[in-house]
């Protein structure tokens, strides 16, 4: 029983480990970007952060992609607008679509649908 706990309690501590160091070299990749690249993808960052995976593993993958993209645009003298388009809040979407899980957003509307589906069941 309690070797159960124990090894939980070290995958746990592990996998956060293994996280945190996956998170620090897409931390490092950003520092190899050109200063406008970084600069929108600072920002870009943030508002995924507010809107896109709750879960670490999705959100890192997303996060990765990012840094891909933008490392390619970089290498290829793509500028930034060229990446993003004229409004960048259509572009986080479009991108946020492609990692729709763990998003509070889906949970709610997943919850949403499901209570009008048990309300419209009961009604005569």
């Amino acid at each position: 029983m309690a070797t159960g706990w124990i090894k939980q309690m070290i995958d746990m501590a592990t996998g956060g480990i293994a996280q945190k160091r996956r998170y620090w070299r897409y931390k490092a990749r950003l520092e190899q970007l050109p200063a406008n690249h970084r600069a929108a993808i600072d920002a870009l960052e943030r508002y995924m952060l507010h809107f896109g995976p709750g879960e670490a593993d999705s959100l890192q993958s997303m996060l990765d992609d990012l840094a891909d993209l933008f490392e390619q645009s970089a290498a290829n003298g793509t500028a930034v607008r060229a990446i993003v388009g004229e409004d960048p809040v259509e572009f986080a979407e479009a991108f946020l679509r492609n990692y729709p899980g763990g998003q509070w957003i889906s949970r709610e509307r997943e919850r949403l649908t499901n209570a009008i589906d048990r309300a419209a069941g009961s009604e005569p």
